[in-house]
């Protein structure tokens, strides 16, 4: 087992009891024969770039393996551990392992090491983070050339399919950079970051740290999508809204459409009032254009779905960055909706209870181009490299599907709510009464043997009736809502006068 296999593996394995909130960070660094401008150029800055990611990247609590990587031959490991830690490492940590950190060289020569990309990223997933998820960032120069393998094509299909077809990877970006560097034998344009989101809580990992804003402090480009490119393809921003009977419309600040409704619409919603939304619909993939996709779309609540007719069922040339007015017809499904007399509805009153729903659209024949001003960028910061062909989208992504949250906040007045509490209050009254009525004493009158008796009792009471001789000869049974007379013995002259005062 090499050094790579084993000491990362037990660092980020072990860290994934250290907090429930911590990630696995994974920063392959390339140092391969290709890369030498980068490490020989008094201006580069690479290393420099390398050290900001890393601390952009991490949080408090994560952990983290930095590696150097070529490619792998006896006696020259690859990827190589250069630092490996529980903890965000601060940048005199960072440029104690980077700054000695040289072109590798092939055992037993002065020749410079070869690259394979799909090897680094391979051995990250599976050796540094053991199967478990995290964060794989790769600095290169784009150049994967196994064995100075000049077939470079059929290379970066390799790398393609490892990152499209592999289960693992639920997530990729790329970020072109321009870095213009020149070194005593070659001279490069450009460099790439790429990040590869490793199982859907990877995927999380990766977009929680993208919406932080840390990332974009250190890498001002907007990231090129890999994977996936049938998820979120599009997004719904509400432009203009036009409420209906009952029913008020408003668009949030995170560009959510939220709809009011007052307690009696569901009856009114149902009868076919729609509210006519226009959307900006937004193309996310960039830097892919939909050339063509057929669009439809549906809005669920409470386990109901209708469809949202949209004014045309088709999408031609949507860009990246230039929104289309899209118009719609929508009917919320309100018909599975808490009713004013529910639980829900009373617990509620006086105030809105809110109930997520959602908006799913739906490309089907789906068609995607990169853009030609992408390809014309690559082509100018990695000038002959065919590894753009890797924004090429696979042949089975047809379609894609898209999710807008709606909140709909269901507003109840407090009317149903006092007449429950009356009701209540109704009920407490009769039952008190009749608690006072099964527990106040009564006198009741019999008669034995023509002798009467004034008895006192109560409702649940069985008193026993005696004659002259002292033998039992009947039994009064006292109810909450009378008497009567039991076990009566035979031939014994036992009568039930009647009650007699308080």
């Amino acid at each position: 087992m090499t050094r790579w296999q084993r000491w990362p593996v037990l660092v980020l394995a072990c860290c994934a009891t250290f907090t429930a909130q911590a990630a696995s960070h994974v920063f392959l660094v390339q140092n391969s024969g290709w890369m030498e401008p980068f490490y020989t150029d008094p201006a580069s800055p690479y290393k420099a770039l390398v050290t900001e990611v890393v601390q952009a990247a991490m949080a408090p609590g994560d952990a983290l393996v930095l590696a150097a990587f070529n490619q792998g031959l006896p006696g020259a490991p690859s990827p190589r551990a250069l630092l490996a830690q529980k903890g965000k490492p601060d940048r005199a940590s960072l440029r104690a392992v980077l700054d000695p950190l040289e072109v590798g060289r092939k055992p037993g020569g002065k020749a410079m090491a070869d690259t394979d990309l799909g090897e680094a990223v391979g051995s990250a997933i599976d050796g540094a983070l053991g199967g478990k998820p995290g964060l794989v960032w790769l600095f290169t120069n784009n150049r994967n050339s196994p064995n100075n393998d000049q077939a470079t094509a059929r290379r970066n299909r390799e790398f393609y399919q490892l990152i499209h077809e592999g289960a693992a990877i639920r997530k990729a970006l790329a970020f072109p950079l321009k870095m213009p560097v020149r070194g005593a034998q070659y001279s490069a344009g450009g460099l790439m970051v790429y990040v590869f989101a490793v199982q859907e809580q990877g995927a999380r990992e990766l977009d929680a740290l993208l919406a932080s804003g840390r990332l974009n402090q250190v890498i001002t480009e907007m990231p090129a999508r890999l994977k996936p490119l049938d998820q979120d393809t599009v997004r719904l921003v509400p432009a203009r809204v036009e409420n209906t009977p009952g029913v008020r419309y408003a668009v949030l600040p995170d560009g959510r459409l939220r709809a009011e409704l007052d307690a009696g619409t569901p009856a009114g919603a149902s009868s076919g009032h729609a509210a006519r939304i226009t959307w900006r619909l937004e193309n996310t993939m960039y830097p892919y254009t939909i050339t063509a996709a057929d669009i439809s779309a549906q809005a669920a609540l409470a386990g109901e779905v209708k469809p949202v007719a949209l004014q045309t069922d088709a999408v031609r040339n949507l860009a990246p960055g230039k929104p289309q007015p899209l118009a719609s017809s929508l009917t919320l499904p309100v018909a599975n909706l808490p009713g004013k007399w529910s639980l829900a509805a009373l617990s509620t009153a006086g105030s809105a209870q809110v109930i997520p729903g959602r908006i799913e659209v739906t490309l089907a024949n789906q068609r995607l181009e990169l853009s030609q001003a992408f390809r014309q960028r690559m082509a100018e910061l990695f000038p002959g490299d065919p590894l753009p062909d890797i924004f090429t989208p696979p042949a089975r992504i047809q379609g894609s599907r898209a999710v807008l949250p709606v909140e709909v906040r269901l507003q109840y007045g407090a009317g149903p709510l006092l007449a429950a509490i009356g009701g209540l209050f109704a009920v407490l009254a009769a039952a008190g009464a009749l608690a006072v009525a099964a527990t106040r004493g009564r006198k009741v009158v019999v008669s034995v043997d023509g002798e009467p008796r004034t008895l006192r009792t109560k409702a649940g009471a069985k008193t026993p009736l005696y004659n002259t001789a002292g033998d039992q000869v009947a039994e009064l049974h006292t109810t909450l809502f009378g008497y009567q007379l039991a076990n009566v013995r035979e031939g014994a002259n036992v009568q039930l006068a009647g009650r007699s005062g308080k």
